[in-house]
This record gives structure tokens, sequence and C-alpha cells, in this order.
């Protein structure tokens, strides 16, 4: 807690120090040098992203691969695993169309022009329009080669091999057991690589910041403010949504469901971290009344198949990098990226800000600036304590509402 907090507290200081230095340069130097200055100001965030897209391959796949087999056969996972899959594939899909939805209404990226001011990001597009065709969407989804999907961070390819190893693996049954544990360390090593990666990200904040504030302008905290108000809008009415359908399935016992969640959701919220309350989480659910089995079942499952807050904000912050870079995506483009986000989160859940690495891999998948998610980077913790409490009370209604359908709450 104390390591995120310091670089919570870095990554300010970057904002602060590039902020400054960015509108020095601003003020005080022609258009030419401002360009020139932000061009080479910005590979350190361009090293930065650059670190964060050499792990994304091997994360995606050792972290999925794991959480598939140990789900087991599906048949043996029963009438129970069905119904919480039910429940988390209809609450991503509405969170993200959701945060697809709102996005599109306040277009918080709208006020400010990446395009023209990142020089480098601007050469890095194909054109300002994705369209959607058939073609395109299939070639997304499955792989030539899995190691050239790897070698270009083609994430959608690598999430379908990944889904078809992990069941593969499950079926070998205690043969397929050193390949889980291998790939358990592995991903553990990994997200060990990540916690290193993230201390570059005040380098990364200060390269991005500085670099946009030499050639636009104060105005990028508009951008900020914007941003973060739909943002925490969308939020509430996803809460809202939450507890109609909680309270439609548990009627008068939402409430008491509420107060027995209250201090998780208060830890999430301070320390950024769902899995911080786990066990806590455990032990209110079975005091609240629900099934010892069902709650060690569904909860873990919940922890990689339901992130709600964490997928409205990957949409959300995807679209609105691609409106600040004037990039229009269709409709149909929109929806091959939601079904990318829906696939995607499920592969790296409880790595640290994993929504970044998400939207990072996203964004380029679909020719977006990967350099935006640096410039989110400064609001990002206070994002993420906003879509950890979320997933918190979209877990601990899921696995209420699976034991109020399989008749063992009580």
């Amino acid at each position: 807690m104390k390591k995120s907090n310091n670089l919570t507290l870095y990554i300010f200081i970057a904002m602060i120090a590039g902020a400054l230095v960015g509108y020095y340069v601003y003020a005080q130097f022609s258009t030419e040098t401002r360009n020139h200055f932000s061009s080479n100001i910005k590979l350190l965030t361009t090293i930065f992203l650059r670190l964060v897209q050499m792990i994304i391959a091997p994360l995606v796949f050792s972290t999925l691969v794991v959480g598939i087999a140990k789900l087991g056969d599906m048949k043996t996972v029963g009438r129970v695993g069905g119904k919480a899959m039910l429940w988390f594939i209809s609450a991503s899909l509405m969170s993200l169309l959701l945060g697809m939805l709102l996005v599109n209404i306040f277009q918080p990226g709208a006020g400010i022009n990446l395009n023209n001011a990142d020089i480098a990001g601007a050469k890095s597009l194909i054109g300002t329009t994705q369209e959607f065709s058939l073609q395109n969407f299939v070639e997304h989804v499955f792989p030539v080669s899995v190691i050239d999907a790897m070698a270009q961070n083609q994430v959608l390819q690598i999430v379908v091999f990944s889904i078809l190893f992990g069941v593969a693996v499950a079926a070998l049954g205690d043969k397929g057991k050193i390949v889980i544990k291998g790939l358990d360390a592995v991903s553990h090593a990994i997200l060990k690589m990540v916690d290193y990666v993230m201390l570059t990200a005040p380098f990364g904040v200060f390269g991005a910041i500085a670099g946009v504030m030499a050639t636009q302008g104060p105005q990028i905290f508009l951008f900020y403010a914007n941003y973060f108000l739909y943002f925490v809008i969308g939020i509430l009415l996803l809460w809202i949504i939450l507890l109609v359908v909680g309270f439609i399935i548990l009627n008068k016992r939402l409430p008491h469901l509420l107060k027995h969640i209250i201090q998780p959701l208060i830890i999430a919220f301070s320390t950024t971290s769902s899995e911080a309350v786990f066990p806590k989480l455990t032990e209110e659910l079975e005091r609240f009344g629900c099934d010892e089995k069902i709650v060690s079942f569904v909860l873990p499952l919940g922890y990689s198949f339901n992130l709600d807050g964490s997928m409205m904000y990957m949409t959300f912050a995807s679209l609105a990098i691609a409106q600040a870079y004037n990039i229009h995506l269709d409709y149909g483009t929109q929806l091959t990226m939601l079904l990318v986000l829906m696939l995607t989160s499920k592969g790296i859940a409880g790595v640290p800000r994993a929504s970044l690495v998400v939207v990072t891999a996203t964004c380029a998948m679909f020719k977006i600036p990967p350099e935006g998610v640096a410039l989110i980077l400064p609001i990002d913790h206070f994002c993420d304590m906003f879509r950890t409490s979320t997933n918190v009370i979209g877990n601990a209604l899921a696995t209420s509402a699976v034991s109020k359908w399989e008749k063992a709450l009580d």
C-alpha cells in the first residue's frame, strides 16, 4: 500500500513538473521549437509504453490459461457455474455498453485535439476513420500463428489461443497440473515485472504532460476535468443499475447485504485493490447468509470474470483517447472494441492498473496512439478508486444472486 501511495505521489509530482516545464516552453518559444521539444521529451513516454506493451502478450497468455484450466471440465462446473457466468456476461456487456453510450454522449476527449500536437503519434495513424467489416473482424479474432500474434501484440488472437490451450490443459486432468503450476509461476513473475514497469510511470507522465502542454497550453486540464466528471457520472449510473437489479433479486435483503460489505467497499476504495478485501468479503458474504461452497466458487470466479467498474472504464478511456486524437470510430468498430475488451479483461484480472494495460493494447489494435494512455495516468488513481469499489459490489451482488437462485441463501 505504501509503495502504491508513493507511486501515486511521484506521478502527481511528475504531472506538475511536466506541466510547468511544458508551459514554460509554450510561453517562451516559437511553434517550431515547441514541436521539437515535444517530440524529444515524449521519448520518455515511448520508453514507458514500450515496457508496458512488452509484457502484454505473456501476461494475457499465462493468466488466462491458468484461470480457465482451474475451472476444470465445464461439465463439472454444473448449474452454479452456468448461473454465475450468465450474471458475469450480462453485467460485463451492460457495463461496456454503458461506457460506450456515455462517451458518445459526453464526448470527454473532444475538448482537446492531440492529433496535431503529437507528431510521432500522428505518423502512426492509418487514416482517421476505422471502418468495420466482417473480414477485418475475423482476421482480428483468429490467428495464423500464435507466435506472430504475440510478436504483434494481437491481444484478441492471443486470447483465442489461450482459451483453447486452457481448455485442453484442463481436459488433461492430472497431467495438466504441471502445466498449470508452471504457467502460474510465470504469471506471478510477469506480475512482478508489472510492478517494476510501473516505476517508470512518472517519467512517462512527465514526458506526456510536458509534450502536450508545450504545444497545446493549459487546455489539457480542461480535458482532465471533463474526463473525470463524466466518468464519475458513469460510475453512479452503473451503481444504480446494479443496485436495482440486486433489489429485484434480493428484495428487502439488499440493505442488509450493503451493511455487511460496507467495510470491504471502503478498503477497496481507499487502497484501489479489490484483492486486498477478498478474505474480508468472503467472510462477510458468509455472514450475510450465502452458502460457503457457493461463495468459495463464485467469488474467485468473479474476480476473474466480473469486473464491472473496470470494464466500463476501459470502454470509456479507449474511446475518449480516440476522440482526443480526432479519430472517428463507427458504431460497428466500437462494438468490436467492446468484444475485445470483454475478452481481454478476463485474462489479466488482479493485475495492478490492469485497465491501463488493456486500454494500451486495445488502442494499439485499433490504430489509436497508445501515447494517450500516459495522459490519463495522473488521474487514473482517482478513477481506480471508483472502479475498484464498483468491482467489489458487483462481485458481492453476483455471489448473493447465485446463492438466492440456488436457494442457498439463509
